[in-house]
């Protein structure tokens, strides 16, 4: 299964989920489905904004996990 790493990505650059939730102006629930890693997709434009909020690049923002399927 592929997560979003969000959260290690956001504690390593000193930011919160509030600044997170703040700059992408979604919905709280939304936003707390996808950090939670509990959406089924997402937009190549969020990714790409993601990526730009958090100074990574997408292999950073993603981690593949094997155990969970």
């Amino acid at each position: 299964m592929v997560r979003l790493n969000v959260l290690p990505l956001l504690e390593k650059r000193g930011k919160t989920k509030y600044w997170l939730y703040k700059q992408l102006g979604m919905s709280y629930q939304n936003f707390k489905r996808m950090v939670d890693n509990e959406t089924r997709s997402i937009r190549y434009e969020r990714i790409e904004t993601l990526c730009l909020l958090l100074e990574c690049t997408p292999n950073e923002l993603f981690e593949l996990d094997l155990e969970r399927e």
